[in-house]
This record gives structure tokens, C-alpha cells and sequence, in this order.
């Protein structure tokens, strides 16, 4: 397209165009063929930057497809080493873990600085500091009875029945019973029983991945006298296991809609438990009576029971069951290998008898690490 300037040059040139070709104007030619060439000229250059354009759009494109395929091999290779490993024996799982405390993917605390694991005389100092730095953040409001429990944690431990001892911290003056009634966490109970299906199906879809007596990656073997014990957890000792939680999101969602899950501290815990036929548990101590223990039943064949205090109970599918694991306890599966195993979804609720302040000052006592 030739640009002609607006008004008179206009008619000037609709004139030359119109004059007979017999007389013309030789010097508003001369101006036309000027213009003209100037166009010529714009046109040849606006086709050459284009042209330079596509070239240079094309050599990014190729660099971009390429930097891509680079990033593709490179997340293939990854992800493809993230995978589950080759299974291997159950026996094998039992003779060891490695010089770091490293087992199907589980790291065992080792260090002495850990509250959850340090069982020594240090432990009530480290205790006392924490809560003194919670105190000086937030209030010593609401605090008397965990003070008081830091202050005499080696009394309270030393005097205690044997019936109920626990390892870590005893709170004091909480009402101390090895069942508790479903209304005790009403709301938790009733939300976890309607979502039985669901859990149900995650579970027994994790559990195709069992095959020959093996170990899938993610689930912990526990040590029995007799039979197996594995764990899946969602929630190990308030550490979120994020493999974990993505093969089973809805059930990992749930625990965010309960109101009294412990989440924030090294009491709590989240998981699916099974007990094959002929296994026995030992009978041991929780870590502390802060916490309910509830247990979802998933799969109860007949002849499992939950002994708790010495006193028996028996799971049932789509119930929960609540207990203190304070309490001495022990669990056993006594069916037939045709009953299959026991199945259990465990979560780590708050003794309905902790303060909404002291649950905000344990959870800083006790967060993972410190």
C-alpha cells in the first residue's frame, strides 16, 4: 500500500493521474516516484525484520523444546527412583535395620535430645525450659496442673500402680479409666464412623500391594513374640508422612475435619494398623494419658481382642473403640489364617479433660524436635 498525504497533495496527485499523458507535470512525477520508492523501500525492510523475526522465534523454539525434553528425562529419572523398591522378606525386615536406624523407609530417634525418646534424669529440666519459654511467650495462665506434673513428673511415674504407667508425662488429675464412652469425643467418633467406607477402600487398596509375605514401601514392621504386626502411617509421633498421605488423600483429609486429632505434638500418631492370625502383642505402656487412643474398626474377624487394664474388648467393624494406652495393654489375634487379618484405623485424640490452653501449651512442649 503507497501512504498520500491528506488534502491538497491528495488532489495533486488524483490531477496527475487524470492529466492527459500528451503534457505531464515532470516535476510532481518526480515527487510521486520518490514517494513511491520510500514506500518500496519500508515494504522491503518490514518483510526482512519479519523474516529475521520467524528466524529468531524458531531458534527459541527449538532451544525451549529442547531445555523441556532436558527437564522431562530429568523428572522420568527422578520420579523413577522415588519408586517402591523390590520387595523383600519379612524376615529380612525383622534382622535389621542399618548403622543409621534406617528401615522400610523409617528413620528410629537416636539422639538424646529427643523428649519423645530421652527416658533420663534430664528430662524434667528440658521439660520445665520449654514450658518457662512458652510462658514467657504466651501466659502462665491455665498452666498450674503441667507445671505441677513437670515438678513432680519423677514421683508421679515412680509411684504409680503398674496398671497404668506412662513412659513420657503423666498430667496429673485427670480422670484415669481404661475405656472411655464414645461421647467422649462425640463429634470425632461419629465422623470417623461415617466415613468407614472410605477408609475401608483406601485401606484395601493399599493392601493389594502385599504380595508373598513382602513388605511394601511406606508400611512399618513392629516387633511381636509371635505372628505380624504392620503399621501405615499417615501421622508418626506429629510428623506428617507426605508418601503416605498421597495413597490415601481422603482418609489424610479426615483428619482435618476432626476436632480433638492430635497433630502438633510428639503424641500423636495416625494410622492403619493389621494384626495377622497368630499374632501376639506385648503388653506395654503409652507415652503419656494426655491422649485417647481411638481405634476404627476396618476388618474384626472373630477372635481378636483388646485387653487394656485387664479388662477385654472386642472391635467391630464401623465402631470405634476408645482407650487409654496409658494403661497397660496388649492386643492378639487368635483366628485362622482363613479369617484374614485384623484391621484397625488408630488416631491419637485429647483426654476430653485437657484445656483447651494446656493442649496449646503441650503441643509446644512436646512439637517434633525441639
Amino acid at each position: 500500500m503507497v501512504w498520500v498525504p491528506p488534502g491538497p497533495p491528495r488532489t495533486d496527485c488524483l490531477t496527475l493521474l487524470h492529466t492527459p499523458t500528451d503534457n505531464p507535470p515532470p516535476k510532481m512525477s518526480l515527487e510521486w516516484l520518490v514517494a513511491w520508492s520510500w514506500s518500496l523501500d519500508g515494504l522491503r525492510d518490514c518483510i526482512a525484520t519479519g523474516i529475521q523475526s520467524v528466524r529468531d522465534c524458531d531458534t527459541t523454539a527449538v532451544v525451549t523444546v529442547a531445555c523441556l525434553l532436558v527437564l522431562f528425562v530429568w523428572y522420568c529419572y527422578h520420579v523413577g527412583r522415588e519408586q517402591p523398591r523390590p520387595y523383600v522378606s519379612v524376615n529380612s525386615l525383622m534382622q535389621g535395620a542399618d548403622a543409621n536406624g534406617l528401615q522400610n523407609g523409617y528413620v528410629y530417634c537416636q539422639s538424646p535430645e529427643c523428649v519423645r525418646c530421652a527416658h533420663n534424669e534430664g528430662l524434667n529440666q528440658k521439660l520445665y525450659h520449654n514450658l518457662q519459654e512458652y510462658a514467657k511467650r504466651y501466659s502462665w495462665s491455665g498452666m498450674g496442673r503441667i507445671h505441677k506434673g513437670i515438678r513432680e513428673q519423677g514421683r508421679y511415674l515412680n509411684s504409680r500402680p503398674s496398671i497404668q504407667k506412662p513412659e513420657v508425662f503423666f498430667l496429673p488429675d485427670l480422670p484415669t479409666t481404661p475405656y472411655f464412652a464414645r461421647d467422649a469425643q462425640k463429634h470425632d467418633v461419629e465422623l470417623l464412623e461415617r466415613n468407614f467406607q472410605t477408609i475401608l477402600c483406601e485401606f484395601e487398596t493399599l493392601y493389594k500391594a502385599f504380595s508373598n509375605c513382602s513388605l511394601p514401601q511406606g508400611w512399618k514392621m513392629n516387633s511381636t513374640p509371635s505372628g505380624e504386626w504392620v503399621t501405615f502411617y499417615l501421622v508418626n509421633q506429629g510428623v506428617c508422612v507426605p508418601r503416605n498421605c498421597r495413597k490415601c488423600p481422603r482418609t489424610y483429609r479426615l483428619l482435618g475435619s476432626l476436632r480433638t486429632c492430635i497433630g502438633n505434638n510428639v503424641f500423636g500418631n495416625a494410622c492403619i494398623s493389621v494384626l495377622s492370625p497368630g499374632t501376639v502383642i506385648t503388653e506395654h505402656y503409652g507415652p503419656t494419658n494426655i491422649r485417647i487412643r481411638c481405634h476404627l474398626g476396618l476388618k474384626t474377624p472373630s477372635g481378636c481382642e483388646l485387653v487394656v487394664g485387664g479388662e477385654p474388648q472386642c472391635w467391630a467393624e464401623g465402631r470405634c473403640l476408645l482407650f487409654d494406652d496409658s494403661f497397660l495393654h496388649t492386643a492378639f489375634h487368635e483366628g485362622s489364617a482363613e479369617d484374614g487379618p485384623r484391621v484397625v484405623f488408630m488416631v491419637d485424640l485429647w483426654h476430653p479433660n485437657v484445656a483447651a490452653a494446656e493442649r496449646q501449651a503441650l503441643d509446644f512442649i512436646f512439637a517434633p524436635g525441639r
